[in-house]
């Protein structure tokens, strides 16, 4: 996934940099109520629900791209997802903004760290998706909330509320029963899980001070050295098969770069509409729409065993959910009175 931009521990996230595209702070789940008018709210939950839908469908777009392989996508998505962030820079006369964070060595650095996270990211999404693997991708995406969590209290020493602890609990027992129904470990799901987490928690470092354009293409230029290392890699072994596929091909390959920057600005779009605790609730929609577009159009199999492990997890997120909701209703009241 390409995804947001991370949100923090206590938050609710899903994926981006994309578009993928959040990193953490106390779990207080939202902050003061957002004032808003009906026809802003609208807005933002359109630009939600556009970049949730967008990351959705991602796999079918790789999967378009066959005959070309995984790392030969990630490599052409880095590239091309960095001309597509220099065009948008120079359309939008961002290249200062850029140039001043750039100018800042402790920022500059920690986005080097979070692009080595959502390198990972990429990579083992993209080996799910064109490896028929793409239910134990949502897997990973459906666990990261409740990884999130985790992170706070391994990281910053949070404090979970009951319910948290009981969402965790659940979601560790369904993946030991979605283990066992695989066969295997589930290192896809997981490797997804860490490195999305570790990489909303990296970007929390550097907060609101890196806009969401700036922060893509810089992590995109870190990486490109990484990505041409690839296409010689792949040139040298099976060949590279960006010319040998038609004129459509091609064309679909140098636009997965808007196919990964698009619903990152939508998402940052509707985080300026829209409170925490409608952008936590809609998140849910891109696993959501990658499972069954596993199990329903690509036809994964589902035993009853990894049935009972994925109903596992959708509890344990109904119950983080609830908490998040009730959490965030009593912090309103508290701020009303104390207004």
């Amino acid at each position: 996934m390409s995804n947001p931009e991370p949100r923090a521990a206590g938050e609710a996230s899903v994926g981006a940099a994309t578009g993928s595209p959040a990193p953490r702070t106390a779990p207080a789940p939202a902050g003061p109520p957002v004032t808003a008018t009906p026809t802003r709210l609208a807005a933002g939950l359109a630009f939600s629900l556009g970049s949730y839908v967008l990351w959705g469908f991602l796999p079918v777009y790789f999967l378009v791209l066959a005959p070309t392989g995984a790392f030969e996508i990630v490599a052409y998505r880095i590239l091309f997802s960095l001309a597509f962030c220099a065009i948008l820079l120079t359309v939008t006369r961002g290249w200062g903004r850029l140039i001043a964070i750039a100018r800042q060595p402790r920022i500059l650095l920690t986005l080097a760290v979070a692009g080595v996270f959502i390198y990972v990211n990429w990579q083992v999404f993209v080996l799910a998706v064109t490896s028929n693997r793409v239910v134990e991708g949502a897997l990973g995406y459906f666990i990261n909330p409740l990884f999130t969590v985790l992170l706070g209290v391994v990281l910053l020493r949070e404090r979970l509320r009951p319910a948290q602890w009981v969402a965790v609990g659940i979601s560790a027992v369904a993946i030991v029963i979605i283990a066992v129904g695989y066969g295997s470990f589930p290192w896809i799901a997981l490797a997804l899980t860490l490195s999305f987490g570790l990489y909303g928690f990296i970007k929390k470092r550097v907060g609101g001070r890196v806009d969401a354009l700036s922060g893509l293409a810089l992590e995109t230029a870190w990486l490109t050295p990484v990505a041409v290392v690839q296409l010689i890699v792949v040139a040298t072994s099976s060949g590279l098969t960006l010319a040998g596929h038609g004129p459509v091909h091609i064309v679909l390959v140098v636009l997965v770069g808007a196919a990964t920057g698009i619903p990152l600005l939508l998402f940052a779009a509707a985080a300026s509409r829209l409170p925490l605790i409608a952008i936590g609730l809609t998140q849910y929609l891109t696993p959501v729409l990658q499972f069954l577009l596993g199990v329903l159009i690509l036809g994964e199999a589902m035993s009853t065993t990894r049935w009972i492990g994925f109903v596992l997890v959708w509890v344990a997120l109904i119950v983080l959910t609830v908490d998040l909701v009730r959490a965030a209703r009593s912090q309103r009241r508290a701020f009303r009175s104390a207004a």
